[in-house]
């Protein structure tokens, strides 16, 4: 990574810029441009504003910006659970990638969740995306054998391509 980006809490005025880069890092023809896209798996949106507000209203969640100049290129959701937390929706500007910042975002998650005295960082992969698990696992995340089916009907979720996809649930112990 050239530099370092600026990580700071996400806020309310930050709302349709999160729901832009989501978008752009996961779904459409932009995507394409990084690793870790899922539009040859789904179609549909990835979130909305009314989804990132109420993230951003939630006291149990931390919602972190990546910042570069005035451009934000990354975000990632933290969630407070009973003495877990959970990692969501991290995306990193397609033309980003590879450049550090996903790294930066799950090192400030971590952190998050240590302060919380969290034991563990849970989060759900779809199944098929062995090139994400790959790269979680080499950041000392682990399959529990966990599995959740996916929320197929619900195009909050997306509109799924595929058949058969389900969430492989991953977790890394933080004590």
């Amino acid at each position: 990574m050239l530099r370092a980006p600026l990580i700071r809490r996400a806020v309310s005025t930050d709302s349709a810029s999160i729901v832009a880069l989501v978008e752009r890092a996961y779904r459409g023809s932009e995507s394409f441009e990084g690793w870790t896209t899922e539009a040859h798996l789904l179609d549909g949106q990835r979130t909305d504003a009314d989804e990132i507000e109420a993230l951003l209203a939630d006291p149990d969640v931390q919602l972190l910006s990546a910042w570069l100049d005035l451009e934000l290129v990354g975000s990632v959701v933290v969630k407070r659970g009973q003495g877990t937390a959970s990692l969501s929706m991290l995306a990193v500007l397609p033309r980003r990638q590879g450049s550090g910042i996903g790294s930066a975002l799950l090192d400030q998650a971590e952190a998050v969740a240590r302060g919380w005295a969290a034991r563990a960082l849970s989060m759900y992969v779809i199944d098929l995306r062995r090139e994400l698990i790959a790269y979680y696992t080499r950041r000392g995340y682990s399959a529990t054998g966990r599995t959740e089916p996916f929320p197929y009907g619900n195009p909050r979720f997306g509109l799924p391509k595929v058949e058969d996809l389900r969430f492989l649930v991953l977790e890394k112990q933080l004590v």
